[in-house]
């Protein structure tokens, strides 16, 4: 008995001694981790946070890109290009960067979005390909849009979600229609920059969205100066 109580007694302080060097090891294993200095991560996707959990920006390829945040709830799933997403203080997705191109075609945004709604300013990079790889067209420069105060991205998504429970192609398209005439979409109000026509230049819309002031060099090189009325037809040609 007096072996056995011997043994049970070194048991258990072996047991303290094993316990106590794996929590200094996990401490020193978490100190080191913070401290460590990567020169390269291989990852699919990084989340940048905030030391209270906040997300504020995703870094992912296209297949774990982030859905979004509008007013606080993760939008569906859906497919994005791969590139970095960035949240407000509200955690909100508020702009970002995106990116993609095969033979199809090629693109590259860099967004700013307005305050609960979609993106105001967009450096804005696009190109149709054939299918084999070959440029059918291009645009590429900087686009400004009009967002209203009163009518919030949310409110859009929850619109569009309603008309899309309806089932009904006709109704969907007088809906959307709908919301395009009251501006409730948003206008592209300025583009600078080389459309797909090949024109370079600086073109402005109304509040309504209608073209109305072209300054161009046209794919000829001439220099053309075009003002529009509301309807999109030429009054002046300099």
């Amino acid at each position: 008995m007096t072996d056995l109580s011997k043994q049970v007694k070194f048991l258990k302080l072996y047991l303290a001694f094993l316990t106590a060097a794996i929590i200094i090891l996990a401490v020193m294993l978490l100190l080191s981790m913070r401290n460590n200095h990567f020169k390269q991560i291989t990852a699919e996707r990084i989340n940048i946070i905030e030391p209270n959990g906040r997300l504020r920006m995703v870094i992912s390829d296209q297949k774990n890109q982030h859905p979004g945040i509008v007013n606080g709830k993760v939008s569906a799933s859906r497919e994005r290009p791969a590139g970095m997403i960035f949240f407000n203080n509200d955690g909100d997705e508020d702009g970002g960067i995106v990116y993609d191109g095969d033979k199809n075609g090629a693109g590259m945004a860099y967004s700013f979005d307005q305050y609960k709604n979609d993106q105001i300013m967009q450096l804005q990079y696009d190109q149709d390909n054939d299918g084999k790889g070959k440029m059918t067209t291009r645009s590429y420069g900087l686009r400004l849009w009009d967002r209203p105060d009163n009518f919030t991205l949310a409110q859009v998504i929850d619109y569009i979600d309603s008309l899309q429970k309806l089932k009904d192609t006709n109704a969907y398209s007088a809906g959307i229609n709908k919301l395009k005439l009251t501006g409730n979409l948003g206008q592209q109000r300025f583009f600078a920059g080389k459309n797909k026509n090949g024109e370079v230049g600086l073109f402005l819309n109304d509040a309504k969205g209608n073209p109305r002031l072209k300054i161009f060099i046209d794919k000829n090189d001439q220099p053309v100066i075009q003002i529009l009325d509301q309807k999109g037809k030429v009054t002046a040609i300099k």
